[in-house]
This record gives structure tokens, C-alpha cells and sequence, in this order.
């Protein structure tokens, strides 16, 4: 397990953010989710971009994506007993979820947002994540009115099985945000074989 402030978080927080059933069903290999290229990942040391100031806690509302027309509002996620982290509901296919026990997005730390790939009907809010680039603009509202605006520095898949929890949720000393959804190919015993994970840091508020 990973701890993320006072609660410890499973490895298999995110391995329930999509059900690809609708994959089975009439849509063909060439609507499966993108996944992200080897050059999208993460930057070697010193390539990294210097970040914003850390903005006062508040939490957060809303999370926009551009470049992948991701506009969605934010539910709070709690742990499951099992320590993995709920999820939103699957029926709500435009709502992704951020771990309220942890870091508010903007503030010094690791937030984490959270939301499926797909459902039962199709593509979900973060179906197009693995598509997104180095660069790319997230925006997060906040509760206060502000907005937490940040820079993507690598979006990379990780199997199941190895799934890398001390990089993914481990603690910073910069504002930073995962944003997670299912990925890395589906099969029909196992379901999604593992996850999408955006990194990114803060570099501006307004």
C-alpha cells in the first residue's frame, strides 16, 4: 500500500474504472481507447518544468482537459474496505472523482482525479486520456472560485500487475495531479489489463 497523507491507498486503486463490454458488443478493435506513446513519458531529470507557488487549500469542482474535450464536474472519492479508492458512478458517464482524504489539487502534494474510460453503453469521460501529450493544459475549479491550472509532464500505461503506486501517489514538494482511467489493452477474462496515468505540475492560478 501507498500513504497518501494519514490513509493508505491499495495498489488496486483504479483497476475498476471501465468495463469494456461494450468493446464485445459490435465495436471494433479501432474504437478501443488510445493509449499513450513511449515519447509521452516521463521527462528525464531536469527537464522538468519549475512550477507555480502552491495556491491555499480548496476543493475542487470541475476538470477541464482541452486538448481531449474534457469538461466534467468532480465528485468526492473515499476508500472502499478493501483501501482501494471508489470510484464514480458508472452510469454517470461525464463525472470523474478526486481523492478527498488526500491533496486538494493546487496545494503542495499529489491530488488525484479519478474517472472511467468507459461503460456499458461506451466511451466515458476519460476514454481519450491516453491520447493526451506533453505540454498539454489541465485546468481544475475550485470551490473558492479559483483555478489551478496545470501542465502536463508525461502520460505513460502501467500493467495491472506492476502497477508503480511509491511513483504515482507518492508524495511531492510541488503541487502535482495524477489523473488516472483504465487502459493498456482489454480481454475479456481479466477485463482492462491496467492503467492510464497523466502526471502533471502546477504552473499557474487564477
Amino acid at each position: 500500500m501507498r500513504r497518501i497523507g494519514d490513509t493508505a491507498i491499495a495498489a488496486v486503486t483504479v483497476v475498476a474504472l471501465g468495463a469494456g463490454v461494450w468493446l464485445l458488443g459490435g465495436a471494433s478493435k479501432t474504437h478501443a481507447p488510445p493509449q499513450p506513446a513511449a515519447a509521452e513519458g516521463r521527462p528525464e531529470p531536469g527537464e522538468e518544468r519549475l512550477a507555480s507557488p502552491a495556491l491555499e487549500p480548496s476543493p475542487p469542482t470541475r476538470i477541464r482537459i482541452p486538448a481531449i474535450r474534457v469538461n466534467a464536474p468532480l465528485m468526492g472519492l473515499a476508500l472502499t474496505r478493501s483501501g482501494s479508492l471508489d470510484v464514480p458512478p458508472a452510469e454517470k458517464k461525464n463525472l470523474a472523482g478526486w481523492y478527498e482524504a488526500g491533496t486538494m489539487p493546487g496545494e503542495t502534494g499529489t491530488g488525484i482525479v479519478a474517472g472511467h474510460v468507459d461503460n456499458t453503453e461506451g466511451p466515458a469521460v476519460f476514454y481519450n486520456l491516453g491520447a493526451l501529450k506533453r505540454g498539454a493544459v489541465i485546468e481544475v475549479d475550485r470551490q473558492d472560485g479559483s483555478v489551478a491550472v496545470f501542465t502536463v509532464d508525461a502520460v505513460e500505461v502501467y500493467a495491472a500487475r506492476n502497477f508503480p503506486d511509491e511513483k504515482v501517489y507518492g508524495a511531492a514538494k510541488r503541487p502535482e495531479l495524477r489523473v488516472i482511467t483504465c487502459g493498456g489493452g482489454y480481454s475479456r477474462a481479466t477485463g482492462y489489463q491496467g492503467n492510464v496515468v497523466v502526471f502533471a505540475h502546477l504552473t499557474g492560478g487564477r
